[in-house]
């Protein structure tokens, strides 16, 4: 997140002009829910929660599970279909979306991170 966060420092017209830029927030941005997602699955799993069985589901069950809290949950959730279109490219995300993405949505990373970190103390 902290590196997405640089990138997010770019002014908006430098950055959507920018190929190399726009490339690698993608890369960065896909990495990071990967991970994001990766870890909720594990964490349902050894919590005796069960196995999800798409993004949207992690995120869900951690707020059944009361991992998450539900507005948070509605949060990251919607986050499982920008990581489903940068892998896929079947509605690709433009380079202002990217952009706009990195301006209002890395907090809810950061604020999912905390939770799991609260809830593993």
């Amino acid at each position: 997140v902290k590196r997405l966060k640089l990138l997010a420092e770019v002014p908006q017209e430098e950055f959507c002009t920018n190929a190399d830029s726009i490339d690698i927030a993608e890369n960065r941005l896909r990495r990071a829910l990967e991970a994001l997602f990766d870890l909720g699955r594990h964490l349902l799993v050894k919590s005796g929660a069960g196995v999800p069985s798409d993004y949207r589901s992690v995120i869900m069950m951690l707020a059944e599970s009361n991992i998450l809290p539900a507005d948070c949950a509605n949060r990251i959730t919607a986050m499982a279909g920008y990581r489903n279109r940068l892998i896929h490219d079947y509605n690709k995300v433009s380079p202002e979306e990217l952009y706009a993405i990195l301006q209002t949505r890395l907090a809810d990373l950061e604020l999912f991170g905390r939770h799991v970190v609260d809830y593993l103390h």
